[in-house]
């Protein structure tokens, strides 16, 4: 009598399928077909063959979509936050470090048993001495990665990747005001790229750099400048992988992202973070407001933060090289900025680069 009951479900209730868990599976098992054809582009690129582009329909968007990427990446969060145990650590980073070719004898702190979780191991620092930064050149890369693309903003479009482009509107969003960021006021009718474009004779610029998992996840400032003003845009988080960049269209507006605005000697300067699957964290050192990959956000929405106020009306001054942020596994930085028309860019597409080396200089 004192035995508890056992209430089973009929088998029909156990097997039935919601719509949730369709949306789920379907979306699930086409992102794994596209790492596959991803995988097979790489293959193929590293062959010399040269990739036609084909583009993602809408539908395929709105499959891809429907992956709770969000959800994942908060989930992938709290478990890199979850301690090991000793025993366990070196077994689990050593696993990383060969799937992602990391290069251990760059970092601070060699020993794996250091790191109690994985967030602390992909956080990790490097040795004062790994990164030199370049003291000649007037840019230099502020992150270890992948150079995607880079050339002269033209027709208010930016190049993802070779082929693919997206509006710099719709990616940086409507245009700050001219009194947070110290410009003079741009003719009525001009375009928003022209607006952006403060001294004559200058011309916009842009750089796109892709963090693997295995790069160092920390990025710095990549020139001296000055922070105005910071807008964050709530969104999805899709891969941004070459192969995902070089299928989706503005991807990069889709996603999740960071854009920090402000000037420099030349004029309009921008960094922006992009936050990607399982990189729902964006963090920046000196905005301690700044909370990203929220549970809840209205689609289509950013929110703006100015670093000008009464008690400091120049904003936030950085210095080339200096940290400035990070992400818990691996993304992308956006460059758009001002220069005068000789800039030259010392960079080839497809090429890895290290944090600290030239990007470009007049």
């Amino acid at each position: 009598t004192d035995r508890k009951k056992l209430h089973t479900a009929p088998v029909g209730q156990v097997f039935r399928l919601r719509p949730f868990h369709v949306l789920v599976a379907t979306g699930g098992g086409y992102a794994g077909y596209r790492k596959y054809e991803d995988y097979k582009l790489e293959q193929l690129e590293k062959r010399g063959i040269e990739v036609p582009v084909k583009l993602a329909s809408e539908w395929e968007v709105a499959l891809y979509k429907s992956v709770p990427t969000r959800l994942l990446s908060r989930a992938w969060g709290r478990l890199n936050q979850v301690e090991l145990p000793t025993w366990l650590r070196k077994p689990v980073y050593s696993l990383y470090i060969w799937t992602f070719g990391v290069n251990m004898k760059e970092a601070a702190v060699e020993d794996l048993h250091h790191y109690r979780n994985l967030s602390e191991f992909f956080r990790r620092k490097l040795k004062p001495q790994a990164r030199p930064v370049c003291c000649v050149c007037s840019v230099i890369s502020p992150s270890d990665g992948k150079i995607l693309n880079f050339g002269q903003v033209k027709n208010c479009e930016v190049e993802q990747v070779k082929g693919v482009t997206y509006s710099l509107e719709s990616f940086l969003g409507p245009r700050i005001s001219t009194e947070e960021l110290h410009f003079s006021q741009a003719p009525p009718g001009n375009s928003f790229q022209q607006q952006l474009v403060t001294k004559e004779g200058n011309e916009l610029y842009h750089c796109v750099i892709y963090l693997a998992p295995g790069d160092y996840h920390c990025f710095h400032s990549p020139t001296d400048w000055t922070v105005s003003h910071r807008r964050h845009f709530p969104g999805s988080l899709m891969s941004v992988n070459p192969g995902v960049a070089r299928w989706i269209k503005e991807l990069f507006c889709h996603n999740e992202r960071v854009v920090l605005t402000g000037d420099w000697k030349h004029g309009f300067f921008s960094l922006t973070a992009v936050g990607a699957t399982n990189v729902g964290s964006i963090r920046i050192y000196f905005d301690q407001d700044l909370h990203t990959n929220s549970p809840s956000y209205s689609k289509g929405s950013y929110n703006d933060f100015s670093f000008i106020s009464n008690n400091n009306k120049e904003g936030i001054p950085m210095r080339k090289g200096e940290h400035l942020g990070e992400f818990n596994l691996g993304s992308t930085i956006v460059l758009i900025f001002e220069a005068p028309k000789d800039f030259k860019f010392n960079l080839k597409a497809g090429q890895k680069i290290r944090f600290g080396e030239a990007l470009g200089s007049l």
